[in-house]
Parts: structure tokens; C-alpha cells; sequence
């Protein structure tokens, strides 16, 4: 298995030569936890995710990588946001493939399984909300599950909590 190498604004990134519209799935437990996988190809901690399949819909998606990368069965909830900046380059060593950023980011109840690790993720795990800034990730990761943080803080907050675009 190749690596995945994340560049940010990085003069040494390789030049793009793909664009795949992917979704990554915040999934919270009834305890608010937040379903974190360690990453097999670089050792970094995510919310699990991948890209959309032809003939599929996101939500279908969303759905069909967290069970792969997780065990764990979820029902989609809403929306984090959106993330395309040219700037955050995915390199895959396996192909040689330098993929701009493209996720959609969305948010999911568990309604069934046990954490279960697979060929994409060393680790699986429930993760305290207040313990998710203490794993190793990517920027963009951390970025990603900040906003999310953020929405959930202004809606406990009564202020009204809109996704992000960016």
C-alpha cells in the first residue's frame, strides 16, 4: 500500500492532476463522542470518509465508507460544510496521483455496529470531544472538525450556526 501525503500551500506540492468529489462523516455516539479512525496510510487521525462512487448519491456514500472504515452503521444528519481549496494537495504514492481537495462534509448518528478496524484504518475509535485536539491529523482534518465543534458550540450557545464554505 502507498502513502497519502498532504501538502498546504506547499511550493514543493506536485501540480494537481485530479479532482474527486469525496465526503468525510462526522458520526457521533449517544454520548457525543466523535467515531475517529487512525489512518493506515499515514498514521493520522480522521473521521472516516472517501470517494464518491459513480451512480452514487452522497448520502450513500457517506454511509458505505464509514461502515468500510469503521464497522459502524450511521444515519446522516446534516452538514458540516464543503472544502475545495487549490491549495491542499493529496498526493497518493501508490499511483502517483496529486488530487486538489474536494470533500463535503457531513454529520451522522451510529445506529449500529462496534468499532472495527479495516484495511484503511489501524485504529477505531470513540473519541471525547474534548480529547479530539490531542490526536495527530492532518490541518485540514483538524480544520474540518473545528467547524463542526464550532456549529455544535452555537447551537448549544442559541447563536445560529451555518455550514462552511470554503
Amino acid at each position: 500500500m502507498g502513502q497519502r501525503i498532504d501538502f498546504y500551500d506547499d511550493p514543493d506540492a506536485p501540480a494537481p492532476n485530479s479532482l474527486v468529489p469525496s465526503v468525510n462523516v462526522v458520526v457521533t455516539d449517544a454520548a457525543g463522542d466523535i467515531l475517529m479512525i487512525c489512518r493506515s496510510d499515514n498514521g493520522n487521525w480522521a473521521v472516516p470518509g472517501g470517494a464518491i462512487d459513480l451512480g452514487e448519491s452522497l448520502p450513500a456514500a457517506a454511509v458505505r465508507e464509514t461502515l468500510e472504515e469503521t464497522g459502524i452503521e450511521c444515519e446522516i444528519t446534516g452538514l458540516v460544510g464543503t472544502y475545495t481549496d487549490p491549495r491542499h494537495v493529496i498526493l497518493y504514492t501508490s499511483n502517483g496521483e496529486a488530487r486538489q481537495e474536494f470533500s463535503i462534509v457531513v454529520t451522522a448518528v451510529a445506529v449500529a455496529g462496534e468499532p472495527t478496524p479495516s484495511s484503511e484504518s489501524t485504529q477505531v475509535r470513540w473519541v471525547p470531544r474534548d480529547q479530539v485536539g490531542a490526536l495527530r491529523m492532518d490541518r485540514s482534518m483538524r480544520l474540518r472538525i473545528g467547524h463542526y465543534l464550532d456549529q455544535q458550540q452555537a447551537r448549544y450557545s442559541g447563536r445560529a450556526a451555518q455550514p462552511h464554505v470554503g
